[in-house]
């Protein structure tokens, strides 16, 4: 359970894609004793750029704390909040599931559920994946709980801003 004036939080970040970048952010995430939730990078439409996305825990003046340190950093190009309203947040999951020939039909009608897909099959193992938000991907797991889980791989939370009007457009640097 969370203090009271603590919530979810999402951030993204636009960042140089540059050796040294993510260690810059979590490290300034655990200097300062901030809440580290999950963080996924990945590159952008443009080669020079990644996208993070941050979930953070925190209140209202902490999470203002954040994005003003994040912003101190040079290769930080552009911050976003991730308002839960104004934005699309998706995981990835991939849990392997050691199976019967008795189970498979109740593990792959489960990954129908959640509009999985299984995407390996073995003599004693399935491989489902999941795609959703948070709450989504947590219920499949509970789900999935009642068997043998062998492995189990989380990606962390992507997300955009909803529309066109927030969209940032980077002047390349020089």
């Amino acid at each position: 359970m969370m203090d009271k004036g603590m919530k979810k939080r999402w951030i993204s970040l636009y960042v140089e894609n540059q050796v040294g970048v993510l260690s810059k952010i979590s490290g300034l995430f655990s200097g300062k004793s901030y809440n580290l939730d999950s963080l996924t990078v990945g590159t952008t439409e443009d080669p020079t750029v990644s996208r993070m996305t941050i979930a953070t825990v925190s209140d209202d003046e902490t999470f203002e704390q954040i994005k003003k340190q994040l912003a101190k950093l040079v290769d930080v190009r552009d911050i976003k909040e991730l308002k839960p309203d104004e934005s699309v947040r998706r995981e990835l999951m991939l849990v392997k599931i050691r199976v019967n020939e008795n189970e498979r039909r109740n593990v792959i009608a489960i990954s129908d559920v959640f509009r999985g897909r299984i995407v390996d099959v073995g003599q004693e193992s399935l491989i489902v994946e999941i795609t959703g938000n948070q709450s989504k991907v947590d219920a499949c797991i509970n789900l999935l709980s009642n068997y043998e889980i062998l492995e189990l791989a989380r990606t962390g939370i992507a997300g955009l801003g909803r529309g066109t009007g927030n969209v940032v457009y980077l002047d390349p640097l020089e």
